[in-house]
């Protein structure tokens, strides 16, 4: 008995006969067809997401298995948030909020790929990427939520595996989702204001790098902006003003 197998790139719930699957496919024999619909049933919880998977078939019998890889968690998680990336400054801000029910769903699909024994300990490792993307879980925040499960918190629903929300809820983490990006870029645009103040005064008045860092600094402008907006100047370099953004 011989192994052949095949291995590819898939959208999540929508492989098809076209390249890559049904040409490497082919030639081994196996129906296509129903290859095609049992890896669509395995991915159809990664739908617009890209998954590897891995088709495996005798060469005799013509029967075949399938293995599907999945994404990594933080993708999962920008998914069920509905969100392109996490957040830059997630120690002081958070993107999104996830229900319980969206954490246990993420950890069921890693539940082979990540290290937790338990389904409350996936459910933990699950929330702990949580908090370096700057996602809240349950109105709170990835820290104080791990703390919760510590306290039984959600024991019920981990118990229980429950994933689904009911549309009410998925309305309302929708509209939370929406105004705390709002919220955010309000902020954002704020600091950037005040940033843009200091810049034109430091300019105005012929201040060098630090002290117009020093500057950004003391009005609590975060360090990655103060980077982007005054960076260090080279050991030997020349001066030079700060640069300054234009205001649109």
């Amino acid at each position: 008995m011989a192994i052949e197998s095949v291995e590819a790139l898939v959208e999540g719930g929508k492989a098809s006969a076209a390249p890559p699957l049904g040409p490497a496919l082919g030639p081994l024999g196996v129906n296509i067809g129903d290859v095609i619909q049992e890896i669509n049933k395995k991915t159809g919880n990664f739908k617009g997401m890209q998954v590897p998977v891995k088709v495996e078939v005798d060469s005799d019998s013509k029967e075949f298995t399938i293995s599907v890889g999945t994404p990594p968690a933080s993708a999962l998680l920008k998914k069920e948030a509905g969100v392109d990336k996490g957040s830059g400054r997630a120690g002081t801000e958070a993107v999104a909020d996830l229900a319980i029910e969206q954490i246990i769903k993420v950890s069921q699909m890693k539940e082979d790929d990540i290290l937790g024994k338990t389904p409350k300990d996936r459910v933990k490792e699950i929330i702990g990427t949580c908090v370096s993307m700057g996602v809240n879980v349950g109105g709170t925040s990835a820290k104080e939520a791990l703390k919760l499960v510590e306290k039984g918190r959600w024991d019920k629903e981990i118990e229980s595996g429950k994933t689904e929300l009911t549309a009410e809820e998925k309305k309302k983490l929708d509209e939370e989702r929406k105004a705390m990006q709002a919220e955010l870029e309000k902020k954002h645009a704020e600091v950037m204001d005040k940033a843009q103040t200091i810049l034109d005064a430091a300019k105005a008045s012929d201040k060098d790098t630090n002290a117009t860092r020093a500057d950004l600094e003391a009005a609590g402008i975060p360090d990655d902006l103060i980077e982007k907006l005054a960076p260090k100047k080279q050991a030997g370099a020349a001066d030079e003003a700060p640069p300054v953004e234009k205001k649109e």
